[in-house]
């Protein structure tokens, strides 16, 4: 997840970006381009591709820091696939496509999984979680694991996004001094830069939205329950959910297909509907005769950033959709409620994971997490404390009055007096909103200083959230997001993808130094 405070949201004013400070790196190489376009036909050359993108890009150059490990088996994966494609095979529809993984989601094999702590390195989990299996199965070739905001940001209120203990501070490639966002910040920013074709990151509130909507790229959180958590360390079963995080709507509804679908060791996917084709509902007039509401309360009071979004809304309009402006969905304050929930669960679950992904890890308990990050204190918390885990550790089971409360408050609000209501009292396709501002100054000394956004609603709800790009505000990007109900993924692909193939608003990376507003001329 990614907070100001505790949860995820953007916001705050943007700051011009001045060119002067532009890193010194080719132009087209800045850009992206300049390159031959990598074949998915030859495994091996496209792996060999982003594995030159991501040495000098993320090793040197602008060191960007996304990707916290890469995959030693990557070129012999391509191979393989290589091999299988040239006997007639496709495994299926990644088959030779690179993809990045959150690591908070376990890898069998030689690569780590740590959330980002240092009471993890160099733990190997004990198998794949079940979408790397998915993954795998379908033909994606895995370069790396890619750094977060340690143990998915819920360690403290003032942290500072996009750092880990393992794998320090991933940089947002639109500007370097400015943040990733998270806690998927090194999947979006990877994916910004080109470094893969599409990346898996995590959201419990904000934590794939927000870092896509801030780095310019596709982002799709879908419904809890679409894809199995199964292998995902934890914060909560409430709430926590994978997701694709791409640079086209396309490219998010393949990855998509490929994980969706059901499996015993997660319940929420059990009364899971079957899983649409996501990939045939894509359609450029999908817009013509939607019902779209404009959730006005959750715009972000930055006067550039919300005439952006009214440009967006107006394009809706312009390309058929039928807007309503505004509904009625009242921002809920859930601060108290969410952070109950999702303390509690993150308490119980973390144990669960380890115990089954990790026995051999040193931590085995909340309890040890923090005492380790005491222990190592100056590796650990050389910017911020663990605030939130010793609040957590203090709380009661499942069974405990205050999280029964909590839990039945966040869903009657979230969704029957919430997004269900809006939907239903309105006959609604989609929801719109900013899904945030533009990407704020990183701070080690107050932390993030971002604002309120969009992500809330839908996560606490568990409810699909895609943001697409929607071009940029003094040099940094903003998204529009599209919410809708329960299991509506397919419908808010088709409503992004008709937005995003008629205005192309996505603009690649210019890697500037330094951020900052010109001198007034007197």
């Amino acid at each position: 997840m990614r907070r100001r405070s505790f949860f995820a949201s953007i916001g705050l004013l943007a700051s011009a970006i001045t060119t002067r400070n532009a890193s010194a790196l080719p132009p087209a190489l800045a850009r992206g381009q300049g390159e031959n376009v990598p074949d998915p036909s030859n495994a091996v050359g496209t792996t060999r591709h982003y594995l030159d993108r991501i040495a000098r890009l993320d090793r040197r150059g602008p060191e960007l820091r996304s990707i916290i490990e890469l995959n030693p088996d990557a070129l012999q994966m391509a191979a393989a696939l290589d091999a299988e494609r040239a006997a007639g095979t496709l495994r299926g529809p990644l088959h030779g496509m690179p993809v990045v993984i959150k690591d908070n989601i376990a890898t069998g094999g030689r690569m780590s999984t740590t959330a980002g702590s240092l009471a993890l390195d160099g733990v190997r989990a004990t198998r794949d979680a079940h979408l790397v299996e998915r993954l795998r199965a379908a033909g994606g070739v895995i370069l790396g694991k890619t750094n977060l905001s340690e143990w998915a940001n819920i360690r403290s209120g003032r942290s500072t996004s996009g750092w880990s203990g393992r794998g320090g501070l991933s940089r947002n490639p639109y500007a370097l001094d400015r943040s990733t966002s998270g806690s998927s910040s090194g999947s979006a920013a990877a994916v910004a830069a080109n470094l893969t074709r599409m990346a898996i990151g995590t959201e419990t509130d904000g934590s794939i939205v927000s870092p896509s909507s801030i780095m310019g790229v596709v982002g799709l959180k879908p419904t809890v329950g679409r894809i199995s958590r199964d292998g995902i360390i934890p914060i909560s079963h409430t709430q926590d959910t994978p997701g694709p995080i791409a640079r086209t709507v396309s490219d998010a509804a393949l990855l998509l297909t490929a994980l969706a679908g059901p499996h015993p060791r997660d319940p929420a996917t059990l009364g899971a509907p079957t899983p649409a084709d996501y990939l045939g509902a894509l359609d450029k007039n999908a817009l013509r005769g939607a019902r779209i509401g404009v959730a006005r309360e959750f715009f972000s009071g930055h006067d550039e950033v919300d005439e952006r979004i009214d440009y967006a809304i107006a394009r809706l309009t312009m390309l058929g959709a039928e807007v309503i402006d505004p509904i009625n969905l009242p921002k809920v304050n859930y601060d108290t409620e969410e952070q109950s929930v999702l303390l509690h669960e993150f308490k119980h679950d973390l144990p669960l994971w380890l115990a089954t992904f990790a026995p051999h890890a040193q931590i085995h308990t909340l309890a040890d997490v923090i005492a380790f990050n005491n222990a190592n204190h100056e590796t650990e918390m050389p910017y911020f404390g663990q605030e939130l885990l010793i609040q957590a550790e203090a709380l009661g089971d499942l069974d405990s009055e205050v999280y029964v409360k909590a839990l039945a408050a966040c869903r009657k609000g979230s969704r029957d007096e919430g997004i269900d209501r809006a939907i239903r009292e309105h006959q609604l396709d989609a929801i719109v909103a900013p899904t945030g501002g533009t990407a704020w100054l990183t701070d080690f000394i107050n932390g993030d200083s971002s604002g309120d956004g969009f992500s809330t609603p839908a996560a606490v709800a568990g409810y699909p959230h895609l943001t697409v790009p929607a071009g940029l505000v003094r040099g940094l990007p903003v998204g529009l997001s599209f919410v809708g109900p329960a299991w509506s993924e397919a419908r808010l692909l088709a409503l992004g993808y008709a937005f995003e193939q008629a205005t192309q608003w996505r603009e690649e990376p210019q890697y500037i130094e330094h951020s900052s507003i010109p001198p007034v001329r007197v």
